[in-house]
């Protein structure tokens, strides 16, 4: 069984509260708009391959505040180091989910390796994540994303599917400054 993307974005960030969410390029970016845009969110623009370590440098400079790397198979796999560099640094506040639809969905839908069974959970796992896990079926996943001390690594199986756009900003600058402000409040404005 395979679940829907908009679907499983949706419920990872409803009664969000503080939590910092850093998303992948392309269509996890439009999945995070999709479910509500937030000050406390940072959708990437042209940066394949570095939601995960934006997501540790997040974690590791605010170990107060959980943070939520939301992307996709083939982003994760143009960056597979990342999953070493954090179960080195073992940041006990950061979660990375990747949506897995099989596919480059940026580039025409071509099949990725998660496709001939790869499996992006498995290496995390032998990267020294805490919890890591394929989830294939509807499970409640707010405890882990929330409460449970990582790092986490949740693999969730999704249908292939081209999904309309629901564009975030495209202005970086923009983005950068009001993610900054909402993440660090009068502060921002003094450095």
């Amino acid at each position: 069984m395979k679940l829907h993307r908009r679907d499983v974005v949706k419920k990872l960030l409803e009664k969000r509260g503080d939590l910092l969410v850093i998303a992948g390029l392309g269509s996890t970016s439009w999945d995070i708009t999709a479910a509500g845009d937030s000050d406390l969110s940072f959708p990437t623009w042209g940066a394949m391959g570095q939601a995960a370590m934006m997501g540790l440098g997040l974690a590791l400079a605010q170990p107060k505040r959980r943070v939520l790397v939301i992307t996709g198979d083939g982003e994760m796999l143009m960056g597979l180091g990342a999953l070493a560099t954090i179960g080195v640094q073992q940041p006990s506040n950061l979660t990375v989910v990747v949506i897995d639809n099989e596919r480059y969905g940026e580039t025409g839908m071509q099949t990725t390796h998660t496709a001939a069974g790869v499996n992006l959970a498995g290496v995390a796992k032998a990267c020294g994540f805490k919890n890591s896990k394929v989830v294939t079926k509807n499970v409640p996943l707010r405890d882990i994303v929330h409460k449970t001390a990582g790092p986490n690594f949740l693999q969730i199986k999704v249908v292939a599917e081209k999904l309309p756009l629901v564009l975030p900003p495209q202005d970086g600058v923009l983005l950068k400054d009001r993610f900054r402000r909402a993440l660090l409040g009068k502060a921002a404005d003094s450095g």
